[in-house]
């Protein structure tokens, strides 16, 4: 290549010589103004004219640009002041031809600068993609601005029924709505306006859609139609709803009904850039607000991926019939399969995740690089990727203002690209484009490309789903070693039910792809028909929402751990089924066995709820009820799996409920001091109301599923009255405030129900207050309560509420468990309340054991452990202190009230029932063994029952 100097680089002769033209004619119009300037800024001149066709030809029409150029305008673009300066440049203009002339002379004025700064490497490629988006979104605005003006004095305001005017709303779409518009882009757009009526104050009225419409024929004529100084911007206006059929503008109700019923995978896909152009309304807000459960749907969607492969698999046909070659936007590793991997995120985890909910892509990755969905060397490699192709892009366009996306087939245009990149030769800058889209379509077919899944599995699974005869499906299970007679009955059964299923054409074509897939899941394990068993049950609910299907369809993980937990727990399979939502949480195995840390139930449960709109107390509850779900899941599959001891189980399981409550007093306080105020008497911070944990809950023993035994105190022992505007007394809002708290706990939601709480163990049971003041329920313990009920509070525990209510319930509890007791009449009361209960609850065959009501069980152990506290705290007050049985049994061996090997022995039978009625529960069995498996422990049990309550 023979090169020429200009300046500081070396250019190609060719250069030089398309330099030399345009120096020529700008020295024929401006000898004076070239002589006005300096050596240096000559020399650039010259280099930009060999470099750009397009800003050699706008600086040879208007040499007026070039001194200002130089002064200050190359070094500095302040994209902000574009709607000013198109404001002030318009608003004495009355004539629309001279509008045209105006804005297509400022785009082009505007477009040297910018081409001429990312020739000479003077901006990073993100600043020039924003300042392009920047000058399109003030050119566009400032037409419609002008547009409106003139036609509301010319035909009236486009009006609501309540004579508020109307805007014309305009959605800029694609790489404008993100703000990363490429130099010669069109522009896709859409029209919309808020609501119909008519015009006001013209000679006659006419509908509002009326008027826009011929405002938007106009506007787009203001910007498409090629003039002697050239177009503003092609405008694309295909992206509406119904295309080209449709009508130009249709108001928000219009769009809201088409998206809903009619709005096909590729507009979803559109709509995650669009943005509503010009200065931020509530009008936008209400826009957006509209579109977004178009575009983000409120569960993990997976769907999106398959939309996403089909929509490339179109634009790669439609590359090779067009035989584009050299195109670095559609090709494969091109620009839009960077787009593809990002938005795939996006409208997968966009519903859940509203931080992902944006349209610049350069937002979006970092986003879900902070959210752990991309690895770091993924986004760098993309992000460098993207930037290098974007850049190249840019500069093939400033070239000559031309739409394309395909490398040069000339040596001069290459020789331009190289001098811009700093590339020795054409093969040097072609090897950095080809790395970088090889690196492109690696990421995307992580991401979006097709499952490497065995081939040969996929035959022969393919083949089983889709058998018809009994001897070709046992001759391929046979073939493939799987010795199950009860696996091809199954399948055959629940295919010819689910045939007769209505799921929709894209339901059944998603089943028939995730099906084989499955297969091979089943037959990887010992009994393939006892998981299959499991999982359709679950597939049963979820096979008419299709979403869910292609979540098991994109995610070999979910799938394996589906099977996985199934068959290893019925319970964990009835939880999935009833609620498909938790299938989202199998998707990454490593977080679904990171359980969550006993102290951070708390401020996980938070940071959840932040995603939630405070005031919209319906997703709240459904919030509340999710997480729980979600944990409880989390919490059974580490447990199925060993991942967590079993001693554990029951510890995540209370703190986990902790957590609920305290959310869950904190949305009743909420809602009740709303309307009514809070008391008089209370500090900042302060609720002077507490929940107490009784039972499981508070002997920290909870099990899947298990009810809440609680009871409500407060201190409102004062007369008085809350301070708001419809005050009450202070009893009266503690009530209101206990009865809120139920019912938020029991509310049905599509969730099911948040726990069943049991209120009975509260002062006078059934028939008493549901709430107590705290005195009070001292003054009930000390005087009223019976011999069962201070057992009871044995296992009572402060589980919320300020500081100086768990501390006097504390000191009330232990001045109760103290109480000198004649041990006689304790016991007797003690064995008859067992007795009582025994009679009540235990129903059992011959032969078989119930581990809590049976001798020996579960229940005589926590009433030895009840006895002697009762019996001996009067001496020794640090029994008093603990709540939970394995303590209680640790401290009397410490003491020496009961012999070490007699507390261990206790214990480690407690233990292990309670480990056996979690192992059942899991499998939904009823909580009995066979009494032969227990009686090694349960006669030893009843032998220490005798010796110490006797009876």
């Amino acid at each position: 290549m023979h090169t020429a100097s200009l300046g500081n680089k070396l250019v190609s002769t060719q250069m030089a010589a398309t330099a030399e033209l345009y120096w020529q004619r700008l020295n024929d119009s401006s000898a004076q103004l070239v002589s006005s300037l300096t050596q240096a800024q000559q020399q650039e001149l010259k280099t930009v004219f060999a470099l750009s066709d397009f800003i050699g030809t706008q600086l040879c029409r208007n040499p007026d640009w070039i001194p200002a150029l130089f002064e200050h305008e190359l070094h500095n673009i302040e994209r902000q002041g574009f709607d000013g300066e198109l404001s002030e440049l318009l608003t004495p203009v009355t004539d629309e031809e001279q509008v045209k002339r105006i804005l297509r002379q400022y785009r082009n004025r505007q477009m040297v600068r910018i081409a001429w700064r990312d020739f000479f490497d003077y901006s990073e490629i993100k600043e020039s993609l924003l300042d392009l988006s920047a000058l399109a979104e003030a050119l566009v605005i400032a037409a419609r601005d002008w547009l409106y003006k003139e036609m509301c004095t010319s035909q009236g305001t486009p009006s609501d029924r309540q004579g508020k005017p109307q805007k014309l709303l305009i959605l800029g779409m694609g790489k404008l709505g993100g703000r990363e518009l490429n130099f010669s882009s069109d522009i896709d757009l859409i029209f919309t306006f808020p609501e119909h009526g008519e015009t006001i104050g013209g000679r006659r009225a006419i509908e509002n859609q009326q008027f826009f419409i011929r405002m938007g024929q106009r506007l787009v004529n203001l910007l498409n139609q090629v003039t002697v100084d050239g177009f503003v911007y092609r405008v694309d206006m295909r992206l509406r709803p119904y295309g080209e059929s449709g009508p130009l503008v249709v108001s928000f109700s219009g769009l809201e009904d088409y998206y809903q019923e009619q709005g096909r995978d590729w507009e979803r896909y559109a709509m995650v850039k669009a943005r509503a152009l010009g200065p931020w309304t509530s009008d936008s807000d209400e826009l957006h607000d509209l579109l977004r459960p178009f575009v983000y749907r409120r569960y993990l969607d997976f769907s999106a991926i398959e939309s996403l492969r089909k929509m490339k698999g179109l634009i790669t046909q439609e590359v090779r019939r067009r035989k584009l070659t050299d195109n670095i936007k559609l090709g494969a590793g091109g620009i839009r399969e960077v787009e593809f991997v990002v938005q795939s995120f996006q409208l997968i985890r966009g519903g859940r995740e509203p931080a992902l909910r944006q349209q610049s892509l350069f937002g979006a990755i970092n986003t879900l690089y902070q959210m752990g969905q991309l690895e770091y060397l993924a986004v760098d490699e993309l992000e460098k990727s993207y930037i290098l192709l974007r850049r190249v892009e840019n500069l093939l366009q400033a070239i000559n203002d031309e739409q394309t996306q395909t490398l040069p087939s000339d040596e001069l245009n290459w020789q331009r690209l190289c001098y811009a990149l700093n590339a020795d030769t054409e093969m040097d800058l072609r090897e950095q484009i080809e790395t970088a889209m090889r690196q492109i379509h690696r990421h995307f077919n992580d991401a979006v490309g097709g499952n490497n899944l065995d081939d040969h599995n996929e035959t022969w699974t393919q083949q089983l789903w889709n058998a018809y005869e009994d001897d070709h499906a046992l001759a391929i299970l046979e073939e493939q070693g799987i010795d199950d007679e009860k696996l091809w009955p199954l399948l055959n059964s629940w295919h010819e039910t689910v045939v007769r299923r209505t799921i929709g054409p894209r339901g059944r074509e998603t089943l028939d792809k995730l099906m084989p897939k499955l297969l091979c899941e089943f037959t990887s394990v010992a009994t393939p028909s006892k998981a299959f068993e499991q999982v359709s049950k679950v597939l049963d609910q979820i096979l008419t929402r299709t979403t869910y299907l292609e979540l098991l369809c994109e995610n070999p993980g979910a799938r394996q751990q589906l099977v996985s937990l199934c068959l290893a727990s019925p319970w964990i399979a009835e939880q999935l089924a009833k609620f498909p939502m938790l299938l989202d949480e199998l998707i990454d195995p490593a977080q679904l066995y990171d359980t969550t840390s006993l102290d951070d139930y708390g401020s996980e449960l938070r940071q959840y709820l932040l995603r939630v709109p405070e005031d919209d107390m319906e997703q709240q509850m459904e919030a509340l009820r999710q997480f729980k779900l979600s944990q409880q899941l989390k919490i059974a599959a580490a447990d199925v799996t060993g991942v967590l001891p079993v001693m554990e189980v029951s510890d995540h399981l209370t703190f986990l409920a902790e957590a609920i409550i305290e959310q869950v007093v904190h949305q009743a306080w909420a809602q009740v001091s709303a309307r009514h105020g809070v008391p008089e008497n209370l500090k900042d911070n302060e609720m002077g109301f507490a929940v107490v944990g009784y039972g499981k809950a508070g002997g920290i023993e909870l099990g899947y599923g298990s009810d809440l035994d609680l009871v409500f105190l407060h201190n409102g022992s004062q007369a008085g009255q809350t301070n708001g505007d419809r005050a009450i007394d202070i009893g009266h809002f503690y009530l209101k405030l206990a009865q809120r708290v139920l019912h938020l706990f029991s509310t049905r939601t599509n969730s099911g129900e948040l726990y069943e709480v049991d209120m009975r163990l509260r002062p006078s049971g059934a028939s008493g207050l549901l709430v107590s003041e705290i005195e009070h329920f001292g003054e009930y313990q000390r005087n009223d309560a019976w011999t069962w009920e201070h057992q009871a509070l044995v296992r009572a525990r402060f589980m919320f509420g300020d500081a100086s209510l768990s501390s006097r319930f504390n000191e009330l509890r232990a001045e109760v468990l103290e109480t000198r007791r004649d041990n006689e009449t304790l016991a007797k009361d003690v064995r008859e309340m067992r007795l009582k209960m025994r009679d009540h609850l235990l129903r059992v065959d011959e032969g078989m054991f119930d581990l809590k009501q049976s001798c020996g069980g579960i229940a005589d152990i926590e009433f030895l452990a009840q006895y002697l506290v009762l019996a001996h705290a009067c001496d020794h007050k640090s029994l008093s202190f603990w709540s939970d049985n394995v303590r209680i049994f640790a401290e009397l061996a410490e003491l020496e009230l009961l012999p070490f090997e007699t507390a261990q022995l206790l214990t480690q039978v407690y233990c292990h029932l309670r480990d056996e009625s979690h192992r059942l529960v899991l499998q939904q069995k009823k909580p009995v063994l066979p009494i032969d498996d227990v009686k090694p422990y349960s006669e030893q049990i009843e032998v220490i029952y005798q010796e110490i309550l006797g009876g």
